[in-house]
């Protein structure tokens, strides 16, 4: 017992108090030896590492049956040295209970003296697939597998190969070289129809965005700026003279051009910009202006120095009226790249991340540009010099305007994604190779194998696939519209976009520690993929104003639920609310800890979709108390900001959700259909563990059952453990491309 305390604790003066009161009530020993076991707990003798060498050889030596506990492995040593050694039963029975008062496992703290049989099985665990890789693969990729594996290969070349420089000019000049080799694949002419030299393949050109990031993401913002805000930007929002002139050229990057859409001093708020295009009808031209500091255009990719042309996004004034935001083609530069008249343009320098794109501010000065280049899909003059447009509301005009642009929240959460598998594939490889700590006397660990470690990648695995699916739904969706499902698509691509972005950050940040050191090598690549992907929180829409979209969008169709919901309409919603109560919030639900119920499908929907209808109901309540009090409506969106965000963030679960179910419905692989039920599990419960304080406070679950959520959660991530690299490996990441030193296979 004395060698187990010296060797690995303090005594307290309490517990050495406990130790001297039991030596003095045990009769059998002799006052001498009671003075000889106090001198040592008083520090009167001090015991050296070489006393303690020779007390653990000698313990060890006589040692019997590993478990037994230390005062039966005492007497074991006793009687070994001495026969005739004995203690009295009471005294037996009282030294047993000397481990509870230090808080040491009497029976555990013996195996130090059996190293050879240590059996944790902590271990012994490891990688052990329960599904083939490849048709897993097979299953992520589905139907853009053609296009991913021509992207992986492309990508695998000695041209895409990862790149540690800091030089500027090297990394913009590579970029764009990457880009040219692209385009003579006829990659960034995917989504443009075949008559302009594309393939009509839209969903193909978002696939290649999603497999282009699994490599350099300077050379994805590059692909993105150039193919699909300046080309698709002119092809959607154009009509054919702009086709016919630009598509070609746009596809084969003849034609580099930017999208100048953001304003220093506008942000997000696209409708508040205050560049104007004034129209002049004597000899039928636009006048493209800056008219302040705040109103240049900032962070335009391809601007500094590649673009020849730009699609300018201005206010249209005719005849001194202004009709809202439009869209027009401009040219910046000449042949030789030198600026055209009334085009100044500014460097903005090193970025964060993404430094092999030249993003630019812009500045127009009284630049005249033909009527013809006005994209003029949505709005336009006609030959009397009047303002037309099929959309007579201006409001109405601006937002069927960006909807057609809505891709770009299709293709920057697509391609965050897949960022975040190639940090994850990084860390739980590391994690399955990297060993620390063990048991005493025993093997260290793989880090994968700990509890907390699993919690930190495990969910994030899950939350990774689960997204995966929904965003290829919304893809699908999105490229075989009808313009009555548009509103819905563009509330679920605003919110995929902001929660996909978020996970991207918080998992590649949760990436890096797992990796502790090496993470923050940038040859482990962690680093740069944290730096480049950061900035798609804000791309394509701050992450928070567009979650308040997705809830407007919920608000808008809640009422319209109800404005024509007729008296059976309103029973019906009544008795769902009454139906919910009863079986979902009754005392015998709400407590329900049976591993089974926590992990039914059943279970997860009911939970979502009553976080998610709860929240919208109440913001709605709450915004009509408001505005019934008086207050502008302005002030009361402002008021319930963080409540629109919740109710957006509740949407967007319940729908991924719902298309990881699907998506797990539809594969016919048994073994993979396991597993990604596995995962399921797995993202629901991470889900409805982190919103607990919500759940507890709406009375939905009790604290038992939040408790019994939290342990079967660490135990399904203990259980999925060993599918946890192939899990990554079946993301089909090319190993040039992960190029991580500490992710290399052995």
């Amino acid at each position: 017992m004395l060698y187990t305390v010296w060797s690995d604790m303090t005594l307290t003066d309490t517990e050495r108090a406990t130790l001297t009161t039991t030596i003095q009530k045990q009769e059998w020993l002799s006052p001498e030896e009671k003075n000889q076991l106090n001198a040592v707990l008083d520090h009167a003798v001090e015991l050296t590492a070489e006393d303690l060498k020779t007390w653990h050889q000698t313990i060890s030596q006589h040692s019997g049956t590993p478990g037994e506990h230390l005062i039966e492995l005492g007497m074991r040593v006793g009687q070994a040295l001495n026969k005739e050694f004995s203690i009295p039963a009471n005294a037996l029975s009282d030294l047993k209970n000397i481990d509870g008062m230090l808080g040491i496992p009497g029976r555990e703290s013996t195996l130090i003296f059996f190293p050879a049989s240590r059996k944790a099985i902590s271990s012994t665990y490891g990688t052990e697939p329960s599904f083939n890789i490849d048709n897993l693969k097979s299953i992520l990729d589905g139907r853009d597998q053609i296009i991913l594996d021509q992207i992986r290969k492309i990508i695998s070349g000695n041209e895409f190969r990862f790149s540690e420089t800091e030089d500027l000019d090297f990394l913009r000049a590579q970029t764009l070289k990457q880009a040219k080799i692209l385009a003579a694949e006829g990659i960034g002419s995917l989504g443009y129809p075949k008559e302009y030299g594309g393939k009509g393949d839209l969903e193909a050109y978002f696939a290649a965005m999603e497999g282009l990031s699994y490599g350099d993401l300077s050379l994805v913002v590059k692909f993105g700026v150039q193919f699909g805000l300046w080309g698709m930007s002119v092809y959607q929002l154009g009509t054919e003279k702009h086709h016919q002139k630009y598509l070609r050229d746009i596809g084969t990057l003849k034609l580099p051009g930017c999208f100048a859409m953001t304003e220093t001093g506008h942000g997000s708020n696209v409708k508040g910009i205050e560049t104007t295009a004034t129209y002049r009808h004597s000899d039928r031209s636009f006048i493209i202006h800056t008219p302040n500091e705040q109103a240049r255009k900032e962070y335009i990719g391809n601007a500094a120095l590649h673009g020849k042309m730009a699609t300018v996004f201005a206010k249209i004034m005719v005849e001194g009226k202004d009709y809202g935001v439009g869209a027009f083609v401009v040219a910046l530069r000449d042949d030789h790249g030198s600026t055209l008249p009334g085009i100044t343009i500014k460097d903005c320098g090193r970025k964060l991340g993404l430094n092999g794109v030249d993003n630019g501010v812009i500045y127009f000065n009284q630049v005249t540009i033909p009527a013809s280049e006005m994209l003029d899909r949505y709005a336009g003059v006609d030959d009397q010099g009047k303002f037309t447009s099929p959309i007579a509301s201006d409001n109405r005009r601006f937002f069927t305007m960006l909807g057609a642009l809505v891709g770009g929240r299709i293709g920057i959460p697509r391609s965050g994604l897949a960022a975040t598998r190639t940090g994850l594939t990084i860390a739980i490889r590391y994690g399955d190779g990297r060993r620390q700590f063990g048991p005493e006397g025993g093997a260290e660990v793989p880090i994968l194998n700990y509890r907390t470690h699993q919690k930190r990648l495990i969910p994030a695995l899950a939350s990774t696939y689960a997204l995966h699916f929904a965003l290829k739904n919304l893809t699908h969706r999105y490229i075989h519209r009808k313009e009555s499902e548009m509103q819905e698509i563009e509330a679920v691509a605003a919110g995929l976009k902001a929660l996909t972005t978020w996970h991207t950050s918080e998992t590649l940040q949760t990436c890096r520690e797992c990796c502790g050191g090496k993470g923050y090598l940038w040859e482990n690549r962690i680093g740069p993929l944290k730096n480049d992907s950061d900035i798609y929180s804000t791309f394509e829409g701050d992450n928070t104003v567009l979650l308040q979209l997705v809830a407007k969008s919920r608000l808008t169709a809640f009422k319209q639920e109800f404005s024509s919901m007729n008296a059976l309409g309103m029973l019906g919603y009544l008795a769902q609310q009454a139906t919910v109560a009863i079986t979902e919030m009754n005392p015998i639900t709400t407590r329900n800890t049976d591993e089974e119920h926590l992990s039914s499908y059943e279970f997860y929907h009911e939970a979502f979709t009553f976080r998610e209808k709860d929240t919208l109901t109440s913001a709605a309540k709450r915004l009509r108390r408001l505005l019934a009090d008086g207050m502008d409506s302005f002030d009361a969106f402002n008021v319930c900001q963080q409540h629109m965000v919740d109710v957006g963030i509740a949407y967007i679960d319940r729908i991924v959700l719902e298309e990881f179910r699907e998506a797990i419905n539809t594969t016919q692989d048994e073994a993979c259909r396991n597993v990604l039920y596995g995962l399921l599990k797995i993202f629901a419960l991470s889900r409805l563990e982190k919103n607990k304080a919500y759940y507890l406070e709406q009375g939905y679950m009790e604290g038992i059952k939040t408790k019994a959520i939290r342990k079967l959660l660490s135990q399904l991530c203990w259980d999925i453990r060993k599918d946890a690299v192939p899990l990554v490996d079946a993301f089909g990441i090319p190993e040039a491309c992960i190029h991580a030193p500490i992710a290399k296979r052995a």
